[in-house]
């Protein structure tokens, strides 16, 4: 079975929250937040989970954004749940396998790893 991952897309004001991998696959490249479900919680829980734990900010899973199964989008193989959420609070840092968390201009994104730019596209067009 192939493991399943979510990632957070935080939006604010024309700005979107990313990380920088602390971790191989793609470490030192900039990501949407997420990780690995737990056994026991949904995948919005993973989600506001993982988000709170690598950026510091607590988030409501409102919108799933899809589910990315590309064989090419992991090495690892995972399957992602990517989902739009509201910001609820916390203060923006690094935590866990994030090296930093950072604000990005939706129109001015880094080199993404997996399949973020794409994720963050499909979410673009959620938002409108």
């Amino acid at each position: 079975m192939r493991p399943f991952v979510t990632d957070a897309v935080i939006v604010r004001e024309g700005r979107i929250v990313l990380i920088k991998r602390g971790k191989e696959p793609w470490k030192g490249m900039w990501a949407l937040p997420g990780g690995f479900a737990e056994e026991g919680e949904t995948a919005e829980q993973c989600c506001e989970r993982e988000a709170l734990e690598e950026t510091g900010l607590r988030v409501r899973a409102k919108k799933l954004v899809g589910v990315f199964s590309s064989l090419k989008r992991d090495p690892r193989g995972t399957i992602a749940g990517a989902y739009i959420c509201e910001l609820i609070g916390g203060e923006l840092k690094g935590g866990d396998d994030a090296k930093e968390a950072k604000w990005f201009s939706l129109e001015e994104l880094p080199e993404l790893a997996f399949d973020h730019k794409k994720i963050i596209e499909e979410a673009k067009k959620l938002m409108r």
